[in-house]
């Protein structure tokens, strides 16, 4: 049974593939030529709302181009009005201000996604349709023109077969009139012989008139007919046929631009779709245990709890004593709140008086101590622990510009083809100049950190203040709120956090002359200066290659010491980057065997030898 119901099925299918192969086939022979020879209006109308169909589409990708850029242009300024504020900065160590930064600018590569899209419809599919409406347009005008043309001959040659058979039928009505008038006249015996013979003449004229008319009319009724049968069978078939060829040519370019407008929309959809991706890990990436440790990390003042405040009796107290009572609570309960709040909520307001007033330490541009004595102990050293990571990052900075600097120079000297080394030279003082300030500011903030990290943290708590004061130890309180006990009694512990020493720093030294070489040592400037040009000369000249290099772009050497090269270009590599942003590398030429300079380390790709 199972087999008998699978080979019907089988031959059903069979016999459908069947009929609809033979669709095609009966379709593909119809034309409008042979169908419709009798329907030129009508196919004018098709052909003409087919055309404004596709404009109608073109007007559609318009307006939706149009929706796409406003769409693009409103993500971006979202994404703009969103951004964080300068003010806001000291969040972003916190996972959710990351994960919103990381979906602001998610959201802003899908804006460019849609630019993309619109874009490529107006250069791609717009583009196309209007081009290919122009063309139709003018197709079916010449189409029109040239039936038009064909049905005005074989008009025309209606037109006389008409008049030639009028013609006929009034010579022949003539000629029959001239033979009966004939024939009275011959049988009256009242008229002359004359007479008789008159109109003898006149009917063989009006005879001879009936049969040229007659010849006449048959020519042009020929003439008729086979202009007729060419027209209908050959030249208006041939018009029509192009009108639907043009008809099938709109057709086609209309699904072919449906299409193109989903592919468009679909090469998009994997980069929109890793743009979800991204959305979704920033999401996953917000962790509530590590933004709760960076909240107390951020705000830890690093002040014990205060201790249970002990009974005063005031008949055994001096007024002065219960005043320094007073003192002591109003000053803990300052220390308590700066050393709970956010630093940004405590800055001075310096006025016109605090201008020409002394004060021991800067302040800093967001109106701290240059110091961070206003600041709690755990913050001040965390403060201080940044300034000295962003001065050592500084000065790792300029010295890898200084040492590029100085082989340049050296470099130049050893070579004056490549370049004046008296050039460089400004660029070397003012280099070392920048690194020696640098060094002095780590230096001195080195110094802040080590006195901050020698201070004892319970003596700069409330608590231990009050406890001071009650138990008669005399205090002195200094500016940044911690408390100098003139009497130890060795309860305090120092906080365990050790202090950057000037001497562990490769910066803490004394800087090299810009005369001498990098990395060769703490010698004077005319111990590095001896054998220098001997040492490089030879370097020049002996000077292995470290690897190969391909040029990613164009370079045009707009400085001394640089060469230009071409985009795909094979260079060697004979010293890496320093760190200054600039690669030297060598090639070979026809004058001199080789040719050394540095280029861009971004515009090269680098494979080195292992």
């Amino acid at each position: 049974m199972l087999a008998l119901l699978a080979s019907g099925s089988s031959r059903s299918s069979s016999n459908n593939k069947l009929a609809e192969s033979e669709n095609a086939t009966q379709n593909s022979n119809m034309s409008w030529g042979t169908e419709l020879w009798d329907q030129n209006e009508n196919l004018a109308i098709h052909t003409n709302r087919g055309i404004d169909a596709l404009d109608k589409y073109a007007n559609f990708l318009r307006d939706r181009v149009a929706i796409e850029t406003e769409y693009a242009g409103k993500l971006r300024r979202l994404v703009k009005n969103y951004q964080p504020k300068k003010k806001e900065e000291e969040d972003n160590e916190f996972t959710s201000m990351q994960a919103f930064r990381n979906l602001l600018k998610e959201v802003g590569d899908l804006a460019g996604q849609r630019e993309v899209v619109s874009e490529s419809l107006q250069m791609q599919i717009i583009a196309g349709v209007t081009l290919l409406s122009k063309t139709l347009r003018e197709e079916r005008k010449k189409c029109l023109s040239d039936g038009a043309n064909l049905q005005q001959n074989l008009t025309t040659q209606l037109s006389s077969l008409d008049r030639a058979k009028r013609n006929y039928e009034k010579a022949y009505r003539d000629s029959e009139k001239a033979v009966d008038s004939y024939k009275r006249a011959d049988m009256d015996l009242n008229l002359s012989r004359a007479e008789v013979e008159r109109y003898k003449n006149v009917m063989t004229s009006k005879i001879q008139q009936s049969d040229d008319a007659k010849n006449e009319y048959a020519n042009q009724l020929q003439k008729t007919n086979n202009l007729q049968q060419q027209h209908f069978n050959m030249l208006l078939p041939a018009v029509l046929n192009r009108l639907q060829e043009l008809d099938e040519k709109r057709t086609r370019g209309f699904r072919e631009f449906i299409v193109g407008a989903a592919d468009v929309e679909s090469s998009v959809a994997p980069i929109i779709a890793r743009c979800m991706e991204g959305i979704v890990k920033a999401g996953e990436s917000i962790n509530e245990k590590e933004d709760t440790f960076k909240v107390i990390e951020r705000y830890q003042s690093g002040f014990t709890p205060p201790r249970d405040i002990p009974f005063e009796d005031l008949s055994k107290c001096d007024p002065d004593s219960v005043q320094d009572s007073h003192y002591s609570n109003s000053t803990s309960n300052s220390l308590t709140i700066r050393g709970t709040m956010s630093a940004s909520k405590l800055k001075k307001r310096v006025g016109i008086f605090g201008i020409f007033g002394s004060n021991k330490n800067s302040l800093t541009a967001d109106g701290q101590k240059e110091d961070f004595s206003d600041l709690p102990p755990n913050q001040r050293r965390k403060k201080l622990q940044a300034k000295i990571a962003e001065l050592q990052h500084k000065i790792a900075q300029e010295t890898n510009a200084r040492d590029g600097l100085m082989k340049m120079k050296i470099v130049y000297e050893a070579n004056s083809s490549l370049g004046n080394p008296m050039t460089v030279e400004g660029q070397l003082n003012e280099s070392e100049h920048k690194l020696e300030k640098l060094k002095v500011d780590l230096k001195k903030y080195q110094g802040f950190l080590e006195k901050a990290s020698q201070v004892p943290v319970a003596t700069s708590s409330p608590q231990a203040n009050r406890n001071q004061l009650q138990n008669g130890h005399r205090t002195s309180r200094h500016s940044n709120g911690s408390a100098d006990d003139h009497h130890d009694d060795g309860d305090d512990q120092p906080d365990d956090a050790g202090s950057l020493s000037s001497s562990a720093s490769p910066e803490s030294g004394l800087g090299t002359s810009h005369t001498s070489l990098p990395g060769s040592g703490q010698g004077s400037a005319n111990e590095n200066a001896i054998g220098d040009d001997t040492y490089y000369e030879r370097e020049v000249e002996t000077l292995n290659p470290l690897g190969t290099c391909k040029a990613l772009y164009p370079f045009e050497a707009s400085s001394e010491g640089s060469i230009p090269m071409n985009e795909g270009e094979e260079l060697q590599v004979i010293e890496i980057d320093q760190g200054d942003g600039w690669t030297r590398v060598r090639r070979a030429n026809n004058t001199n065997g080789w040719d050394e300079g540095f280029v861009p380390t971004s515009y090269i790709e680098c494979t080195l030898y292992a």
